[in-house]
């Protein structure tokens, strides 16, 4: 009976490992698949305040406080928003100091949390931007979608989709600039965002499924005067934006796409949330099997996919080196495969999904110079 049960206790403990294994695999790809909108992305370090001033605020000097750009300034109870460092301003070694543009909500005190954000904005367009909008509801696949439309003079719409770690709010960068090209924007929150239904799985699919809402979007659009529409997305609403130019029955009525930051790889992605949210490197290529046995994602690349062959779409790409959540290499590589089609513009010292942060004015007249022949 020996050997018996030295069999049977060795099957066992190798079922154990094996359920252990799968469990902590689950538990891993949750961790990367509940990326929760306005929760912010792993690479958002805290920084504290020191000091605020007229025009100015001192924070804990870090890589990310010294980022060039305009930003989103959140921690608990207060949204501010940041300019450029102030050279030569700070008192101390390990401080910096940064233009101080407008506190939006609550007090900035010295002592206080906070973190550098892509969102600048934390209401709607009428309190935060002074833009008339109306507040609609889109028919989507799974129920209403909430969404802001700002009125323009055109009859080409900006349907414009938030991504991974932000909210509707992070599209209100850009609404100025659209609302000076006389752009109509629909800027909505889609499945799993607050308001919205929820997916029936309780996670995100990288875009692969939320594009559906995308192009309810563009329904909605066509129903109410647009001729055409430009879909600009970023993050996984920019792959969205790429699986509507290529998926939608409407495609022939997307004049153009904007995808900032695209999400082409979401193995990349997810190993890389994963990682920054502290699960294990061995658990990783587990978290990958187990996010995919969930959710049905096709295990390529968007480029292994016969996406790159299909889009016939003009197309813009926004995005930067620097990125460690979505990584660049395959934004760069799309591009080369269709130069007649796809324009990369890159930007660097960015983070993921904060190319107009980086350099508002560069990035502006990039979009601008697109849009132009596609209003």
């Amino acid at each position: 009976m020996r050997p018996v049960t030295a069999t049977a206790t060795a099957v066992t403990t190798v079922l154990g490992v094996g359920a252990a294994a799968v469990a902590a695999g689950r538990y891993a790809g949750d961790v990367a698949l509940r990326s929760t909108p306005g929760r912010p992305l792993p690479a958002d370090r805290r920084l504290t305040v020191h000091a605020t001033a007229v025009g100015r605020t001192t924070l804990t000097r870090s890589f990310s406080a010294l980022r060039p750009g305009t930003w989103g300034l959140a921690g608990p109870g207060v949204h501010a928003v940041v300019g450029p460092v102030i050279e030569g301003a700070s008192p101390a070694a390990d401080t910096v100091v940064r233009r101080l543009e407008s506190v939006g909500q609550g007090l900035l005190e010295p002592g206080a949390k906070v973190r550098l954000t892509p969102e600048l904005y934390g209401g709607d367009p009428r309190a935060d931007l002074a833009l008339d909008h109306q507040d609609v509801e889109i028919p989507g696949e799974l129920g209403p979608l909430p969404a802001w439309y700002v009125p323009g003079g055109r009859d080409t719409w900006v349907i414009a989709v938030h991504g991974l770690g932000t909210t509707r709010a992070h599209p209100m960068n850009v609404m100025p600039f659209l609302h000076r090209q006389s752009l109509p924007v629909l800027d909505l929150a889609y499945r799993g965002d607050a308001g919205a239904p929820r997916p029936a799985d309780g996670v995100g699919h990288f875009g692969a499924s939320e594009w559906r809402d995308v192009d309810a979007a563009i329904r909605f659009a066509l129903r109410h005067g647009a001729r055409n529409v430009i879909v600009h997305g970023w993050s996984t609403g920019a792959t969205m934006a790429l699986y509507a130019a290529v998926e939608s029955p409407l495609r022939d009525r997307i004049s153009g796409i904007v995808l900032d930051s695209p999400v082409l790889d979401w193995q990349a992605t997810l190993r890389a949330l994963g990682a920054a949210r502290g699960v294990p490197a061995a658990l990783l290529p587990l978290a990958v099997r187990a996010a995919q046995g969930r959710t049905g994602l096709n295990p390529a690349p968007v480029l292994e996919t016969s996406a790159p062959v299909t889009l016939d779409t003009p197309t813009l790409i926004l995005h930067g080196p620097d990125d460690t959540i979505a990584p660049w290499e395959p934004s760069r590589e799309l591009a080369a495969r269709r130069p007649e089609l796809v324009a990369l513009h890159a930007v660097p010292q960015a983070p993921h999904a904060s190319m107009w942060n980086a350099d508002p004015a560069r990035y502006e007249e990039t979009l601008r110079r697109f849009l132009t022949p596609l209003m």
